[in-house]
Order: C-alpha cells, then sequence, then structure tokens
C-alpha cells in the first residue's frame, strides 16, 4: 500500500520547507529531550542545521549560470537591486527603533529588523519561475538566474550592517558566500557537476528545515502566525509596487516584477545563520524564523494571485519584443525549495 506523503506536502504552500519545520518544532516543545536520549545521528540531525545549509548552498551556487545575456543582466540585476535597495530601507528605519534585538512585548513581540530584512531579501524562485511560464517569456525565467543571488545570507549581514546594525568581520562575510561562490565555479567549470549538484538542492531542504524547527517554541506559533500574515502582506504590498515599476523601467508589463514580490523558504534559514554568525542578533532568531516561515506561506498564497491580476490589467509581455538571437537556459535548479 502506497500512502501520498510527498504529494500531501506539495499540496502546502511551501511544504517542503514549512511541513519539517514544524514537525521539528513540534518534537522539541513537547519531546524536548528527544536529542539527548537518542544521541549518534538522531541527535546530529536535530542540531546540524549549519552543516546541511553549508551543503545547500554549494548545490545552489552550481545552479547559477555564468553565461547571461545583457537582457538576463539588465532585468534580474534590476529586481535584484530594488528588492534588496527595499529591505535596507526597511532595515535602517527598523533598525533605528529596535536595534538588534526583537520587541519583547505586545501586539508585535517578536518583529525585529532581521525578520524583516530575512524575509525582504530572498525572492521564491520556483514560484517565480513557474508564474513567469504561465504569464511571461521565457527569458523572464532566465533572469531568476541572477536574483539567485539573493540566496543565504550574505546579503541579509550586508544588509544589516548598511542599516547601522551590528555589522560583521571581513571573515565572516566572506565564510557566508563562500560555499555559493564554490558550487558557482563548480558548476560552471563543469555542466556535469552542475547537474549532479542542482539534484541534490530539493533533497536537503526537509532536512535542514526540521533541524532548523527543532530549535523553535510552538507556544508562541499562534502569535507568529498573525504577526507572519502580516508580514507576509507587506512584502508583498511593499516589494510588490517597487518591484512593478521596475520591471516596467527595463521594458517591462509590470507582471514580472510581482512575481518576484514573494518571500523564498530557504530565506527561514537566514536568521539562525547571521545569529551564530553574531551574537548580537542571538535573541531575535528564533521568533524571526518563525515569523519568516509564516511570511514563505502567506507570500506563496497572494503572489500568483496579485501576479495573475497584474497580467489581466496590464497584459502579458510581448514573446517576440526585444528578443536575443539566442537564449541560456533557465537554471536547473535555481534555488526554488519553497516549489516542491
Amino acid at each position: 500500500m502506497q500512502i501520498p506523503v510527498k504529494s500531501a506536502i506539495d499540496r502546502v504552500p511551501g511544504g517542503m520547507m514549512v511541513v519539517p519545520l514544524l514537525l521539528g518544532a513540534l518534537i522539541a516543545t513537547f519531546f524536548p529531550d528527544t536529542p539527548k536520549t537518542f544521541g549518534s545521528f538522531t541527535g546530529a540531525l536535530f542540531t546540524g542545521a549549519l552543516s546541511i545549509l553549508a551543503v545547500f548552498y554549494v548545490c545552489m551556487g552550481a545552479s547559477i549560470d555564468f553565461k547571461t545575456t545583457p537582457y538576463l543582466l539588465k532585468k534580474g540585476g534590476t529586481l535584484l537591486s530594488v528588492k534588496v535597495g527595499m529591505a535596507v530601507v526597511l532595515g535602517i528605519i527598523f533598525g533605528h527603533f529596535l536595534g538588534e534585538g526583537p520587541v519583547t512585548g505586545g501586539l508585535f513581540t517578536g518583529i525585529s529588523a532581521l525578520a524583516v530584512v530575512a524575509a525582504m531579501n530572498d525572492t521564491n524562485g520556483g514560484l517565480y519561475m513557474a508564474l513567469m511560464g504561465q504569464y511571461g517569456r521565457p527569458r523572464d525565467i532566465g533572469a531568476y538566474s541572477i536574483m539567485s543571488l539573493e540566496s543565504g545570507p550574505f546579503l541579509t549581514m550586508v544588509t544589516l550592517g548598511v542599516a547601522g546594525l551590528s555589522a560583521f568581520p571581513w571573515q565572516t562575510l566572506v565564510g557566508a558566500i563562500l560555499p555559493l561562490v564554490v558550487g558557482m565555479i563548480l558548476g560552471n567549470l563543469d555542466r556535469s557537476m552542475r547537474e549532479f549538484l542542482s539534484r541534490a538542492i530539493p533533497v536537503l531542504i526537509p532536512f535542514f528545515a526540521f533541524s532548523l524547527g527543532t530549535g523553535l517554541d510552538l507556544m508562541k506559533v499562534w502569535h507568529a502566525g498573525l504577526l507572519g500574515l502580516g508580514l507576509g502582506v507587506a512584502v508583498v504590498a511593499v516589494t510588490g509596487v517597487a518591484l512593478f515599476f521596475a520591471d516596467r523601467a527595463t521594458g517591462g508589463t509590470g507582471v514580472a516584477g510581482v512575481a518576484a514580490a514573494s518571500t523564498a523558504g530557504n530565506a527561514a534559514a537566514v536568521p539562525a545563520i547571521v545569529a551564530a554568525a553574531n551574537p548580537a542578533y542571538a535573541q531575535a532568531a528564533a521568533p524571526a524564523t518563525m515569523l519568516v516561515a509564516a511570511c514563505v506561506v502567506v507570500t506563496a498564497i497572494l503572489v500568483p494571485l496579485v501576479t495573475a491580476w497584474a497580467a489581466k490589467n496590464f497584459g502579458r509581455p510581448d514573446d517576440h519584443e526585444d528578443e536575443p538571437a539566442s537564449e541560456p537556459a533557465a537554471p536547473v535548479y535555481a534555488g526554488a525549495p519553497e516549489a516542491h
């Protein structure tokens, strides 16, 4: 007898990230001694998020192709710059009022500059490419090869530093991006390595999600869910408007910009990595992880609806307008953990 476990998980927005994360949080909340009781490999799975993520980012980097046309550089670079720029602005605002720590009381308990920046910085690649496959052009799909540079903690660390919060030593910044760079070099030196490493990306997602979940307190989930709902709506509204006009400025209809106004599933891993690199963010990391995870789900639901509305009201891009003579293929697997 077969039980459709994967198909059931796939029905949940961001399921391969969210479901294991919540499973880990359930075990940590109701059976907190599990890793100590079983130890060995079982215990390591509960505490090995950073090691798994290091491998994940090597594989992610391998999926990024150096060979892109000027259009992809223009489109992807513009959307990347605008999205990160919005995160910087909001990081400065929240950092001014909150510093590195989270709000500790009231309706907004748990919100922090770290949570806002992590949610804003990273686009759901699988969702973007799927929506562009339906409402955009093939070369708009390929633009994510540039946008996928958002993946990982590097830009979040840079953004927090630019916002005037606790900075990171250069060694930490290099260490945050080094696995991605190593993967990019391997993938571009050898196409077979790109295909080999890219296939591992979706497999690693539930494992690091589970490990991250074991550090969360589910007693705070309901409150985080309400805040996560608000944060998800804010990501779509704030970045969606800016990206809409940025896309139109590069010759698009705005649809590609709206499709990029989401939060990637692997963004939920960023707060823990940032806190591990700089203890000043330790207090904010756990609530930020839950908030960003909730934001992943909310944006995965809202962005397709808003993108469909934008395509209906502003039209779909012309497939033949300024089309390049030859077009590179989209990345084998360009950072889309939340698409599974």
